[in-house]
């Protein structure tokens, strides 16, 4: 009976200790953090406004360079809709680091990207390159959704107003 109650006991313990420690899934999420920037970027050459908001949780803020901060979905996705519509618009962005909080609930990348807009003045393409790095929220679904996205350019700094 005591052999039966130790062995029990341990097996307990271990169940205890097991649940209190998660699997390590961060190179798992960190790869779904980078398909998930793959298909992102394909969504947005269809210019679709709706794919592209659809990356962001309700509550997300973009960060622009040179311009206050857009937040929530519908304040982002009323700046996508704008952008969309310029006829030159283009952008493309490649993630370099794709990292996962242990906790397995928080994840962020950063890299490059290429975004093309027309000139408000002459109505010509004007490519700027920068970088990003955009902090992601698992949600209870499992799907990593954008709830802060910052860019940077690494052009010229704009004159002061």
């Amino acid at each position: 009976m005591r052999k039966f109650l130790a062995v029990t006991g341990v097996a307990g313990l271990l169940l205890a200790v097991t649940a209190c420690n998660p699997p390590d899934n961060r190179d798992a999420d960190a790869k779904a953090l980078r398909d998930l920037e793959a298909q992102w970027v394909k969504d947005i050459a269809t210019k679709d406004v709706e794919k592209f908001a659809s990356y962001y949780t309700d509550d997300a803020s973009f960060l622009p360079p040179s311009s206050p901060a857009v937040t929530g979905k519908a304040a982002i996705r009323d700046m996508l809709k704008a952008m969309l519509s310029d006829p030159n618009f283009s952008l493309t962005f490649t993630g370099t680091k794709a990292e996962v909080a242990k906790s397995g609930d928080v994840g962020w990348t950063q890299g490059n990207y290429t975004m093309t807009i027309s000139d408000p003045v002459t109505k010509q393409a004007v490519t700027d390159k920068g970088k990003y790095i955009t902090v992601f929220r698992k949600g209870s679904d499992g799907a990593w959704k954008a709830s802060a996205d910052m860019i940077s350019s690494d052009g010229p700094q704009p004159p002061p107003k």
